[in-house]
C-alpha cells in the first residue's frame, strides 16, 4: 500500500480492499453522516465495492484520491481525508471524515492542510474547493483554518452546499508540517 502523506500525527494512505470493515464502521454511523449526502452503508461488502469503485478507481484514473486516515500513535484507521476530482464540477475537492471519537482534536484540520499543500506542491493544482453543507459549522471552520474562503452556494448531488475555494496564490496561509511519504 502507498502512503500519500505524513503529518505529525497522521498517515494518509491509499485505500485497499481490506479497509472495507473500517470504512463500513465510519460510514454506518448516522452522526458521522449527519451533514453529508452519502447514505448509510448496509454491510462490509457494500463498503468494499464503494472503495473499489471510487477512491481505488480514482488513484488509477487521476493519480490521486481520498485516502485512509491513520493515527500514527496507534495505527488505527480513524477516517478518510484527501483530494478528489469531481467530474461534474471540473474541480478538485478537499474533504475529511473522521470517527466521532476523534472529533475536536484538530485532526481534520491537520489532514485538510496536508491535503491542500499536497495538491499545490505535488499535483501542481491552481485551485482547490471544499463543499460543505452550510449548517456543518465544524467543517466550515476546518475549511477556513485550511485557508479556503466562501465563494458561493451551489447545488450538487441534489443538495445545497457552500463552496469554499483556495487558490495557489494564497497558499502562503497554509502552515503545517507535512512530508510526502515514500511508497511502503
Amino acid at each position: 500500500m502507498k502512503v500519500i502523506l505524513e503529518t505529525d500525527r497522521l498517515f494518509l494512505r491509499e485505500y485497499v480492499e481490506d479497509d472495507a470493515e473500517a470504512f463500513f464502521r465510519l460510514n454506518s454511523d448516522p452522526e458521522v453522516l449527519r451533514f453529508v449526502p452519502d447514505k448509510r452503508l448496509l454491510n462490509v461488502e457494500q463498503a468494499r465495492q464503494i472503495l473499489v469503485d471510487h477512491p481505488i478507481a480514482d488513484y488509477r484514473k487521476y493519480g490521486f484520491g481520498r485516502g485512509a486516515c491513520i493515527l500514527k500513535s496507534t495505527g488505527e484507521q480513524i477516517g478518510f481525508a484527501g483530494l478528489k476530482y469531481l467530474e461534474e464540477l471540473g474541480e478538485v475537492d478537499v474533504a475529511f471524515r473522521l470517527m466521532r471519537t476523534h472529533w475536536g482534536l484538530g485532526l481534520a484540520t491537520e489532514a485538510a492542510l496536508a491535503s491542500v499543500r499536497f495538491g499545490f506542491a505535488d499535483l501542481g493544482l491552481k485551485r482547490i474547493i471544499g463543499l460543505v453543507m452550510p449548517e456543518n459549522i465544524a467543517s466550515v471552520r476546518v475549511l477556513e483554518k485550511t485557508g479556503l474562503r466562501y465563494a458561493e452556494t451551489v447545488m450538487f448531488w441534489g443538495r445545497q452546499f457552500s463552496k469554499y475555494v483556495i487558490t495557489h496564490q494564497v497558499r502562503g496561509v497554509i502552515r503545517c508540517k507535512t512530508r510526502r511519504a515514500a511508497e511502503s
